[in-house]
C-alpha cells in the first residue's frame, strides 16, 4: 500500500516540480451526422476525427487487467472482476496457522485475530468469495522472518507496548490503549525492541505448509486451484512499514535471495503455481533499495549510496531481474512468472482533490504509464513512462516477454467523475499497452462514478457485457482531451470503441471513421457522465464513420456489431 510517512519524506529531499506539459482544451465544437453538420452545430467549429483501424495494433488484452483489491463477493459480481488480490502491507505477517495479521504501521503495529480459529480460515474465506464471483484469487505469502502471534486468549498483542516502551506520541486509545505507534514523546523511533512482543518467527518452511494446506484445500494450481502467489509486498519499505522487525532497510541481495528462496519454496509445493513479485511500492523503490531509502532519508540523496555503490551504480530492479535471470538459467526454474510493481501518482492525484487545476493535471498524468514525452509534473520531474521501461528492463535483464503487473495503483477522487475519468484511462491504457494484470487499491464504494467506470468495461449493461479482448488501432485523437481505445470482442465479432471527453467544460463532437470494420448499420451508445449513472442512448448509425456529440467530461461506449469479419482474425495471445 503507499506510504504516506515515506512520501513525505522522499519529498523533502526531491526537485521542485515543474509543470510539464501545457493543458490542451477541445473548443466547443460542431457534430457531423451522417455527412452533414448536426442540428445546433455550430458550422465554424471542428470536429475531432478519430480512426480506427481492426487491421491494426492487435494484441490480446488480458482480462487480469481488470483486477481489484481484496472486497466482498458481491462487489466481484457487480463488477465482473476477473482477478481480486489479497495483498496490502498487514499480509506480510500473516500467520495462518493462528489466523491473524500483524496491521504494521497502519495500525499501531498490532497483531489483530481474524474471525475464527480455523487454520488459513481468513485466507480460505477470500478464496470462497473469488470463486464464487468467478474471480481468479492472488494470495500473498509473507517473506519476512516474523508472522503475528496472539495471546493465549487470542486477544491482541501489540509490538510497542506503553507499559513496556514509554509514552509515545500516539496510542490505539479507544480499542487497545497499550499499543503505541512506536514513536517516544520526543520523537525518536522506539529503538531495540523485542519482535516476539506480538511476533513468532516463521520461515519458508512456515508458508510451504500454507502451501500445502491451500493445495490441499483449493487443489494444485494446475487442476484449476489457486493460481498467483504474491511474493510479500514492497520490500523496500519493510524497514518503515515494518520496523517492529524488521528495522534495517532491505538490500539488494536480500530481497534477491528471499525472492528465490521463497519462489522456490512454493513451487517445490504447488509446480503449477505462479509467483508474482517483486511487488515495489513506487519510483524510488524501482530504482533504490529500502538500504539507500533509509540511508538516504538519514543523510540526504547527495550522499553516496552504499548499496547501490556496492553493485557497480546499477538501479535496483534491473539489478534484481539480472541475480533472478541468473539462478534461472542455473536451475531451469525461473522465480518470477510476473514482474509486478505497484505505481500512484505524487503530484497529488492521488486525493480527493477536485479543483480544476487537479483535475486537469489528473487529465494529463495518466500518460506518465506510457508516454516518453510526458515529464511528471511532481518531484519525479522526468519521464517516467512505467509500462515501456518494465517491458524493456524485462527484456533485457529477465525472460523478454514475462508478463507486468500493476498490482496497486489509485488516481484518487474516486466519488467524482474526474476520478473515473482517469480510471476508465487507465484500464483503456492498460489493454492497449499490454499489461499482464492489475488490481485497483481500494474497489471505489458501490455505486460511485469510479466504480461506474470500471463497470463500463466490464459489466456496462448489468448482464456481464465486456469491452472486447483484442485490442486494436484507435488513433487520432488529443490524450489530454479525448482518449480512445478500442477492441474487438471475439464472442460476437463487435467491435467496442470507448471515448473519453475529458475536458471539463464544452461538448466534443467526434467522428470515428472505421475503415476494414463493416457492420450492421447501427451502434450500442452508453454513457457514463457527471450524473454518475450507466445510460444506454439511442442507437448511433453507421455507415464507413458514425458520428456522435460527447458531453463535457463523459465516458461513453460505443458497441458495433459485426456484419462481417474479413480481414479480422484472432489476435495472438501472449
Amino acid at each position: 500500500m503507499h506510504r504516506e510517512l515515506s512520501r513525505r519524506s522522499l519529498m523533502r529531499a526531491a526537485s521542485p516540480s515543474r509543470k510539464g506539459r501545457r493543458n490542451s482544451s477541445i473548443v466547443a465544437i460542431a457534430l457531423l451526422s451522417a455527412g452533414c453538420l448536426a442540428t445546433g452545430a455550430r458550422a465554424q467549429d471542428p470536429v475531432v476525427e478519430v480512426t480506427v483501424d481492426v487491421t491494426a495494433g492487435r494484441h490480446a488484452i488480458s482480462p487480469l487487467i481488470y483486477g481489484v483489491s481484496k472486497t466482498s463477493a458481491e462487489n466481484l459480481a457487480a463488477l465482473n472482476a476477473p482477478m481480486t488480490r489479497l495483498g496490502g502491507n498487514y499480509t506480510s505477517r500473516y500467520n495462518w496457522q493462528a489466523n491473524a495479521y500483524n496491521r504494521a504501521v497502519d495500525w499501531f503495529f498490532e497483531s489483530v485475530p481474524e474471525t475464527g480459529e480455523t487454520p488459513g480460515a481468513s485466507a480460505d474465506a477470500f478464496i470462497t468469495d473469488a470463486r464464487s464471483a468467478g474471480a481468479q484469487p492472488l494470495v500473498t505469502v509473507p517473506m519476512l522472518d516474523w508472522v503475528a502471534r496472539l495471546s493465549d486468549r487470542r486477544s491482541r498483542l501489540a509490538s510497542f507496548s506503553v507499559a513496556r516502551y514509554g509514552a509515545q506520541t500516539s496510542t490505539d486509545a479507544q480499542w487497545f490503549p497499550d499499543a503505541g505507534n512506536g514513536v517516544l514523546k520526543g520523537g525518536a523511533h522506539v529503538q531495540g525492541n523485542d519482535p516476539a512482543d506480538a511476533n513468532t518467527r516463521a520461515g519458508v518452511g512456515f508458508q510451504q505448509a500454507w502451501i500445502r494446506h491451500l493445495v490441499s484445500t483449493w487443489r494444485g494450481a494446475a487442476d484449476g486451484g489457486v493460481r498467483y502467489y504474491v511474493a510479500d509486498n514492497e520490500p523496500s519499505l519493510w524497514h518503515s512499514t515494518h520496523r517492529d522487525v524488521h528495522p534495517a532497510g532491505a538490500t539488494m541481495d536480500e530481497v534477491a535471495s528471499r525472492l528465490i528462496e521463497y519462489a522456490e519454496g512454493i513451487k517445490a509445493v504447488d509446480p503449477g503455481g505462479k509467483v508474482v513479485g517483486p511487488e515495489e511500492w513506487g519510483w524510488l523503490g524501482f530504482l533504490y533499495s529500502g538500504h539507500d531509502q533509509q540511508f538516504a532519508d538519514r543523510w540526504g540523496w547527495r550522499a553516496t549510496l552504499p548499496d547501490r555503490t556496492g553493485h557497480g551504480g546499477q538501479d535496483y530492479l534491473p539489478w534484481l531481474l539480472d541475480r533472478l535471470a541468473q539462478r534461472g538459467r542455473a536451475t531451469g526454474r525461473w522465480p518470477l512468472d510476473v514482474v509486478s510493481v505497484h505505481y500512484y501518482p505524487e503530484g497529488g492525484e492521488h486525493s480527493n482533490d477536485t479543483s480544476t487545476a487537479m483535475q486537469l493535471k489528473r487529465n494529463r498524468s495518466t500518460r506518465a504509464l506510457w508516454d516518453p514525452a510526458y515529464v511528471d509534473e511532481s518531484w519525479i520531474d522526468t519521464p517516467v513512462r512505467l509500462i515501456p521501461r518494465l517491458r524493456s528492463w524485462i527484456d533485457a535483464h529477465y525472460v523478454p516477454g514475462t508478463p507486468i503487473g500493476i498490482t496497486e495503483y489509485s488516481w484518487g477522487a474516486d466519488g467524482h467523475i474526474s476520478g473515473a475519468m482517469a480510471q476508465a484511462d487507465l484500464l483503456g491504457i492498460f489493454g492497449r499497452e499490454g499489461v499482464g494484470m492489475a488490481a485497483r487499491w481500494t474497489v471505489p464504494a458501490a455505486g460511485s462514478p469510479t466504480f461506474r467506470a470500471m463497470q463500463m468495461y466490464r459489466n456496462y449493461d448489468g448482464r456481464r457485457s465486456t469491452f472486447g479482448d483484442v485490442s486494436v488501432r484507435a488513433s487520432g485523437a488529443d490524450p489530454d482531451t479525448l482518449a480512445v481505445f478500442a477492441a474487438e470482442r471475439m464472442t460476437d465479432g463487435a467491435l467496442t470503441v470507448m471515448v473519453l471527453n475529458k475536458s471539463l467544460s464544452g461538448a466534443a463532437p467526434v467522428r470515428l471513421t472505421l475503415p476494414h470494420f463493416l457492420s450492421t448499420g447501427t451502434a450500442e451508445r452508453w454513457e457514463l457522465s457527471a450524473s454518475g449513472v450507466i445510460r444506454r442512448l439511442e442507437d448511433v448509425g453507421v455507415r464507413d464513420a458514425l458520428s456522435a456529440l460527447l458531453p463535457q467530461q463523459s465516458i461513453t461506449l460505443f458497441v458495433l456489431p459485426s456484419a462481417a469479419s474479413a480481414a479480422t482474425q484472432p489476435g495472438r495471445v501472449q
